[in-house]
């Protein structure tokens, strides 16, 4: 293929003729939409909220409304005929082997695996590492249409139980199963009313502790979820008895977890309330019904245990340290000032700790967004780094007296591989790669760095064809997230791997609200300072068009979740910057996003319309209340999953309908809602396929160009 996107004489006049008649030169006709004279006050200020029925998303108007939406999207995207060009690309890239990093629980070893284009990777396990590969769960026999899918594996110490959970179109919402590794038998059991919880199985394997909410009675994707329950699970046994180990009636926002320690003498509690990492720790000696005695009881920070000898608990902390750090102390006195460090904060950001061979400490940093690895003795001596393959992003199995580990690694240019981990060498070996034409000598990876609006340096990594020409034409994809102390790090993606290979222009920048720069960059990004990410988000466009790779009419723009906010609050202050916007799954109502669901744990990030102060703050960038009559917004796309109930479709709802009024009869302003899907997580592969191919051949269609 020519670097640039096809323009001779000839594709030139039938792309004339195309485009002609493409969507794009048309006049959309969208679904009515009905509004209703809802006005709230807050603290004196009126706000309106013409679409407010559109949460009622049980309602047949609301199903028949967003059923049309989709039609009217769907016949513009069918249109665009070059569509399934792009997807032929995508599969034939797709089509490759992948396998999951092996993990161990004692001389068993499982591992997942994908021959190129199955709708869900199949979980193997064998008796040693050299042992015959044996087919555990495949989730393709979940259901016909891959609408479910495996949302949790848990094995039992001994390596003979298995406890998985079952999501149904992408729902956050999971159902237990159990069982036997070896026979392939299931047992009975069969768990309910479980989100954002994990089997942690007893020692001997008789059963497992989980978090469990009250059972709902309809509108499961709309309600509040509080009054979260730790219970132990016996195996082979009903659900109805389960052993309520604690709750905490008091504070309906607290969930639980809880884990016995690997020397079994102490089981742990855990308790989490909000998005912000914050942990509360108890202890009681295992097997006992004593209460729980306090480690950590204030909601300060977080505080991760990672292994214990005896009395003496190491834990992985933030707490008066944003770059991270690892301490130690005493259970039997744990005031924090008796805390002492191990390995102390430094200038890189320590991104994680574990305890490997016994008696080692094995972290991974983060130096301006690429990983390094580092070994410790407990005392926190230092013992060596680990050479890794290339720049990039690495992930770990282990055990705490495991004496090799695997490890996977990855970059933009980088495909996912598996290594082996020697820790009495600390000797690497390729255990597992891809077999992947590709060739990444024929792209260029740069770190560059630029300047935000108030000065701050923000680092950007830009992808592109290594001969790339900067002559401002080129199609560049924007890509930002921006929040929760979410990082942007390299990782090989087949779907940017396409827009690579289509001329496109990749750019992902390490903007705040991420944890990229450890715990004070995620504060500058956080609520009264949300500006700065748009800010840094709206410099990075600037910063590509200056420099000559791309301009206005080729810049697009996407994010999901909170990066679907990001972009939708980017378009609106900024219409005339970017051509076209890819807002998945997006947070848009920033008034009332706490009353649904698990939004409330989102108000240490944002904060919330019922404060004053906050208030103020979030009706500046809400995309919802910040739409305005007859302004030329560029051409955005708005996806959603009508199972969503993390953020729930009414916030793509609104926005669209919003768009829609104002702006009508400009760039589509178009609502996608995928039909049995969540929040992303889960999909089939074809289903994700597609729904890529669609959004790069939108995005094309809209700069006018043809691939």
């Amino acid at each position: 293929m020519p670097k640039k996107f096809n323009q001779t004489l000839w594709l030139f006049i039938m792309g004339f003729l195309v485009m002609s008649c493409t969507p794009k030169e048309k006049t959309i006709d969208y679904p009515f939409t009905r509004t209703v004279n809802q006005i709230d006050n807050y603290f004196g200020t009126n706000v309106s909220d013409p679409y407010r029925w559109l949460e009622d998303l049980d309602s047949e108007e609301v199903l028949n409304w967003a059923h049309s939406q989709q039609d009217v999207t769907q016949e513009y995207l069918d249109k665009i005929p070059f569509t399934d060009k792009i997807e032929g690309l995508l599969k034939s890239k797709w089509d490759y082997e992948r396998m999951g990093r092996p993990f161990h629980r004692k001389d068993r070893y499982f591992y997942y695996h994908n021959t190129g284009l199955q709708n869900h990777s199949i979980l193997y396990y064998k008796d040693g590492i050299d042992g015959d590969a044996k087919v555990l769960l495949d989730p393709n026999s979940f259901s016909g249409d891959g609408s479910k899918s495996l949302s949790m594996v848990s094995v039992s110490k001994d390596g003979k139980s298995l406890a998985y959970g079952i999501s149904q179109s992408g729902s956050d919402w999971d159902e237990y199963y159990v069982k036997d590794v070896v026979s392939g038998n299931h047992y009975d059991d069969h768990l309910k009313w479980i989100k954002f919880s994990k089997a942690s199985w007893l020692p001997d394997g008789s059963g497992f502790y989980y978090g469990r909410y009250p059972e709902l009675k309809g509108y499961e994707f709309e309600t509040q979820n509080q009054n979260n329950k730790l219970y132990l699970h016996r195996l082979a046994t009903s659900q109805s008895e389960d052993e309520l180990v604690y709750e905490d009636p008091d504070n309906p926002d607290y969930g639980f977890s809880s884990w016995v320690t690997n020397d079994e003498k102490y089981q742990i509690l855990g308790a989490w309330s909000g998005a912000n990492d914050h942990t509360l720790l108890f202890y009681r000696d295992f097997g006992s019904n004593n209460k729980f005695l306090p480690i950590v009881n204030e909601w300060k920070g977080d505080f991760k245990l990672i292994h214990n000898v005896g009395r003496e608990f190491y834990v992985f902390t933030r707490f008066e340290s944003p770059n991270g750090r690892v301490m130690k102390f005493d259970l039997l006195n744990s005031d924090f000032s008796t805390w002492a460090d191990v390995i102390p904060e430094s200038s890189d950001i320590l991104s994680g700790a574990r305890i490997v061979n016994r008696n080692q400490i094995l972290t991974t940093f983060k130096k301006d967004l690429i990983d390094e690895v580092k070994i410790f003795n407990l005392d926190g001596t230092f013992i060596s780094d680990i050479q890794l393959p290339d720049m990039g992003s690495v992930g770990f199995s282990s055990q705490w007296d495991d004496t090799e580990i695997f490890y996977d690694f990855s970059s933009f240019l980088y495909p996912t591989s598996i290594f082996s981990l020697n820790l009495k060498n600390l000797q690497s070996k390729l255990y597992w790669g891809p077999n992947l034409p590709f060739h990444a000598s024929n792209f260029t990876l740069k770190r560059e760095f630029y300047e935000s609006k108030d000065g701050t340096l923000i680092p950007m990594f830009i992808v592109h064809k290594s001969d790339l020409k900067l002559d401002g034409q080129n199609p560049t994809y924007l890509y930002g997230y921006g929040g929760f102390n979410g990082s942007v790090t390299p990782y090989f993606s087949v779907s940017r791997l396409t827009w690579l290979e289509l001329g496109g222009v990749l750019a992902l920048p390490a903007i705040r609200g991420g944890g990229e720069y450890g715990e004070d960059w995620h504060e500058a990004g956080m609520l009264d300072r949300k500006q700065n990410v748009f800010d840094d988000f709206i410099a990075a466009g600037e910063f590509l068009i200056e420099t000559g790779y791309t301009s206005s009419e080729k810049l697009a723009i996407g994010g999901g979740s909170n990066g679907g906010l990001l972009v939708s609050a980017c378009m609106l202050q900024r219409p005339n910057l970017f051509s076209v916007v890819d807002c998945s799954v997006p947070v848009t109502d920033m008034l009332r996003f706490h009353k649904f669901t698990i939004g409330w744990a989102w108000v240490p990030e944002y904060g919330s319309s019922e404060d004053e102060a906050q208030f103020q703050t979030l009706i500046e960038y809400s995309p919802v209340h910040n739409v305005k009559t007859d302004v030329d917004y560029p051409s955005i796309i708005i996806s959603t999953g009508d199972h969503d109930d993390r953020v729930v479709p009414s916030h793509s709802y609104k926005l669209a309908a919003e768009l829609q009024a104002k702006n009508g009869k400009g760039n589509p302003m178009l609502l996608r809602v995928h039909g049995k899907s969540g929040h992303g997580a889960g999909k089939p592969t074809n289903q994700v396929i597609r729904e890529i191919a669609e959004t790069w051949a939108f995005i094309l269609n809209e700069m006018n160009e043809t691939p």
